[in-house]
């Protein structure tokens, strides 16, 4: 751990490079990011306001904007000032944004901050770069994701090496999301968790996806790689254990939402700390279907 910032989880240059590999497979793949866009679409439609200026600052962007040509939001995606930098792509928080402080109505991170090493810190400079009463949406991979992966992959290299190694990122838990937009400054800060579970042919399939999303190991330190042996007792146990009766097995994600407002005299009063439990559609103002007002 350093003595000037937190500790290093993920490796940014290791990041950089799975992001570049992915770029030209991504479209095969991005089901999970098209998910994410379109849950932050849905919120924007049914907010009670526009935004004039909005910056997308996900690490593989282009899928918000086609959800959103696709729907009646009133938001127009802007480019920040200067290129987004390969470091703070990589790991969010880990530079300066190259946004003005108070520009922005809308910011969006989209299937990112997982991979952030200081995700307090990334959070609150999103924070800061929203005008007053701007809206923040975001989403990232929760502690429930790729659980299965997880457990079959330390129990074949623990019965191969008799040592197991973290192969898969220590995902946030979707609990503590709401918290965490409090204590990066937001106001009205609502988290809730959307899970997936997709099903594929094999352990293979599910490695090509996590391949073309980016979603690699990408974790601090040496990596061992894993041989023949260890990846196919895997494949066996994933198999044995979440196999459904058609052969084909199970995969799960979860997606954390969260939703932040840059505080403003105008909002109500902010609960206590650590209570937050409003709905996401009261912290946006949505009109509910089928009422009006």
């Amino acid at each position: 751990m350093s003595a000037s910032g937190p500790p290093l989880i993920f490796d940014p240059r290791r990041r950089a490079a799975r992001l570049a590999r992915a770029v030209g497979r991504f479209a095969d793949a991005d089901f999970l990011h098209r998910r994410a866009a379109e849950n932050a679409v849905q919120s924007l439609e049914a907010t009670l306001r526009e935004f004039p200026v909005a910056v997308d600052l996900s690490a593989l962007p282009g899928v918000f904007s086609q959800v959103l040509a696709g729907s009646d939001a009133s938001v127009r995606v802007a480019a920040p000032s200067e290129p987004v930098s390969p470091d703070l792509t990589a790991d969010p928080g880990a530079a300066p944004l190259a946004l003005a402080e108070g520009s922005a109505d809308l910011i969006l991170s989209l299937m990112t901050l997982h991979w952030a090493n200081d995700l307090p810190g990334a959070l609150t400079q999103i924070r800061r770069a929203l005008k007053p009463d701007g809206l923040f949406l975001g989403t990232l991979l929760g502690a429930g994701t790729l659980k299965e992966l997880r457990a079959v992959l330390t129990e074949a290299e623990l019965e191969m090496r008799g040592g197991a190694s973290a192969r898969v990122s220590p995902f946030a838990d979707g609990f503590d999301g709401a918290g965490l937009l409090q204590r990066a400054g937001f106001a009205l800060p609502v988290a809730d968790v959307d899970r997936v579970t997709v099903r594929y042919s094999g352990l293979p399939a599910l490695v090509r996806d996590l391949r073309a999303m980016g979603e690699t190991n990408v974790l601090a330190g040496p990596i061992r790689p894993l041989n023949r042996a260890i990846l196919m007792r895997a494949s066996e146990l994933y198999a044995e254990r979440h196999a459904e009766p058609d052969g084909r097995i199970s995969a799960t994600f979860e997606i954390v939402n969260l939703a932040g407002w840059a505080p403003h005299e105008s909002q109500p009063k902010p609960l206590k700390r650590g209570s937050a439990s409003i709905r996401l559609a009261d912290a946006l103002g949505v009109v509910e279907h089928g009422k009006g007002g």
